[in-house]
């Protein structure tokens, strides 16, 4: 496991770039943090690396969000699941076909979900700096 240390919003971007430059299709990385940690400011700098050029917003109150870039990327928000069904996951599966899919609160999907290669937790130090524990699997 490395740990990084993160002072700012487009540090924690270059952060995210560099473990997409290590991603293919097919690949899932957890992304797990409170609320406010830089979840989706982590998964923004990925997807600008793959390519992705308009707008990445947290996807909370719409499950996910799939992306067109150099490779198609995925990027889904469990917050609101207390598990995933059978039927959850027939909603969730296409997600993950031909993408690199990003899933934060991937707790919600434990035993569901395909294997990490990467797991990333961010945690606040303070109001200004984060930690970055990345695992690649």
């Amino acid at each position: 496991m490395e740990e990084v240390r993160s002072s700012s919003a487009e540090e924690t971007e270059r952060i995210g770039a560099r473990v997409a430059e290590q991603l293919g299709p097919g690949d899932v990385v957890t992304v797990s943090g409170e609320l406010g940690s830089g979840k989706t400011t982590f998964v923004r700098g990925a997807a600008r690396a793959l390519g992705v050029e308009g707008p990445v917003t947290s996807p909370t109150f719409t499950i996910g969000h799939r992306y067109r870039g150099r490779v198609d990327v995925s990027h889904l928000d469990l917050y609101r699941f207390q598990g995933v069904s059978a039927a959850e996951w027939g909603d969730l599966e296409p997600y993950f076909e031909d993408a690199i899919a990003f899933v934060e609160w991937p707790e919600a999907g434990a035993g569901v979900l395909p294997a990490a290669r990467y797991s990333v937790r961010l945690r606040h130090l303070d109001p200004a700096h984060r930690m970055i524990e990345l695992e690649g699997c």
